[in-house]
């Protein structure tokens, strides 16, 4: 599993994701665990390193 540090798009807090990286293109909705709105991830792996990351608000 790959941690990934971001800050939410909603509350702006700093929160950390669990990815995995043998799934090379990643698009699913979780919820902030400060704020508990949903985020939209997309993520690129290449060769199990991540090399595009978004999070961004649902409808945005």
């Amino acid at each position: 599993m790959y941690e990934h540090f971001f800050q939410c798009p909603y509350c702006w807090e700093d929160i950390s994701m669990l990815m995995d990286p043998s799934v090379p293109q990643q698009s699913y909705v979780e919820d902030c665990e400060v704020c508990c709105n949903p985020i939209e991830v997309v993520s690129s792996f290449l060769n199990n390193e991540l090399i595009s990351f978004e999070a961004r608000e649902i409808g945005q």
